[in-house]
This record gives structure tokens, C-alpha cells and sequence, in this order.
């Protein structure tokens, strides 16, 4: 299969264990909230456009979570449900995903089924290609 970069700059798709994961590196934006919405809505395009299905793992470490951040993410990964197999999110404190399952009880905001948190990357790609949810 043919490699290419997604519009963060990462090769799609990242093969991981015999499995295939899309990769959004969402990390290191700091306090660039505007810099980040913009990167969001075009991996939502690239990942939408030829309507695939992925296991996708989302990396938010030294990215400043505000309630405009996490807004902005609860409504991008609840527009490519359809798109998600699975989700796995590293780089959430325990605040942070208080935050967004918060934000997850709105229809608009709901994430993908199933979505784990993790503090180890590699815990999150090994739990995105294992056959259990």
C-alpha cells in the first residue's frame, strides 16, 4: 500500500503490531487554540473524504485543553463517527476527560464508540489493533 502524509505531517496510514491506525498528532500546540482548530478540521476532511473507517489514536500532549479545545474535539470526532472503528486519547488528565465526558452528553459532542483514555502511547496503539474493545 501506498503512503501518504495526513495534514499534520504524519505517514497514513501508521502500521502498528499487523494493524493500520491514523495517527493525530494534536500535541505540542500549547496555548495555539486557533492553530489547532484549523489542523482539526483538515484531518477531518482528509479522514471523511474517501470514507474511510479507522482505528485512530489522537496525542494532545503539551496542548493547553480549553473549553474551546475540547469543544472543538468533542464535535470533530462526533462528526466522524462514522469514520472511527475505534479511539484511543493520550495526553488527558483526570480533569480533562471530566471535561469532555461532560461535553459528551450533548448529542452534538458524543465521541465514537469505544473511546479509552491512556497516559502510555504505546498502551493505546497495543488497545486500538487488539481484538477486544
Amino acid at each position: 500500500m501506498i503512503t501518504i502524509k495526513s495534514p499534520g505531517g504524519l505517514t497514513f496510514p501508521y502500521y502498528y503490531k499487523g494493524g493500520e491506525i491514523h495517527c493525530l498528532h494534536y500535541g505540542s500546540f500549547f496555548s495555539d487554540e486557533e492553530g489547532l482548530l484549523a489542523l482539526m478540521k483538515e484531518e477531518e476532511a482528509f479522514i471523511a473524504k474517501p470514507s474511510r473507517h479507522l482505528l485512530i489514536w489522537v496525542d494532545f500532549y503539551e496542548t493547553k485543553l480549553t473549553d474551546k479545545v475540547l469543544t472543538g474535539f468533542a464535535e470533530s470526532m462526533n462528526r466522524l463517527r462514522p469514520h472511527t472503528i475505534k479511539l484511543a486519547i493520550v495526553g488527558f488528565s483526570f480533569r480533562d476527560k471530566f471535561r469532555i465526558y461532560r461535553l459528551n452528553k450533548h448529542p452534538s459532542m458524543e465521541l465514537p464508540k469505544p473511546t479509552q483514555f491512556f497516559s502510555d502511547p504505546e498502551d493505546a496503539k497495543t488497545w486500538l489493533v487488539s481484538e477486544s474493545n
